[in-house]
């Protein structure tokens, strides 16, 4: 290719009835039924536009780099539009063998307690607008955001990791066993 031949990227991302979407300094604002969300493009080298019922996304240059940056940019709008229509589940399964564990939701953190016998409770955060319900043996996290609903279930799982003892052994804790693309009761 010669320097005469310039490519830049350029895509039409279509937006849903449902769904609201508008651009201010770079920052891109979604909402749907589910909720509403926004994520910035301040630091991700693309140019973003509304333009009507559709998102325009252009690469600011014509390297491979740029096209990974851009491709990637494509995959969080459509995560981001996904996510207010449908949602996301995460489910996990609490894994015991001699203490049972509870798990207890209270204003926006989440009690693990009883963890391997110990008297305080390990506490992690819920991100964004997640809901977490734990329903017996299993703990559901759904949200209209997959990057809170994942860092929620990822900060749950690394809380009650078995520290200082064989981990094939000692296998108690809350495990990822299902991601759904919707939200599921």
């Amino acid at each position: 290719m010669s320097t005469k031949q310039v490519e830049i990227h350029e895509v039409t991302i279509p937006v849903p009835d449902v769904v609201k979407a508008s651009v201010s300094h770079k920052i891109l604002y979604v909402q749907g039924p589910l909720g509403k969300t926004r994520k910035t493009f301040k630091k991700i080298p693309v140019d973003l536009a509304v333009d009507g019922k559709n998102i325009v996304l252009k690469s600011l240059g014509d390297r491979k780099r740029d096209y990974a940056i851009f491709k990637t940019a494509e995959s969080i709008i459509n995560t981001l539009i996904k996510g207010v229509q449908t949602g996301y589940t995460f489910k996990m399964k609490i894994v015991y063998a001699h203490f049972p564990i509870t798990v207890k939701v209270k204003d926006s953190f989440i009690h693990v307690e009883n963890f391997q016998g110990e008297r305080a409770a390990r506490v992690s955060r819920i991100f964004g607008d997640s809901k977490v319900v734990p329903k017996g043996d299993d703990v559901i996290i759904t949200g209209p955001v997959l990057t809170d609903v994942s860092q929620t279930a990822g900060a749950l799982q690394q809380n009650t990791k078995v520290k200082n003892k064989d981990h094939r052994v000692f296998l108690d804790g809350l495990y990822l066993f299902e991601k759904l693309d919707k939200i599921e009761k």
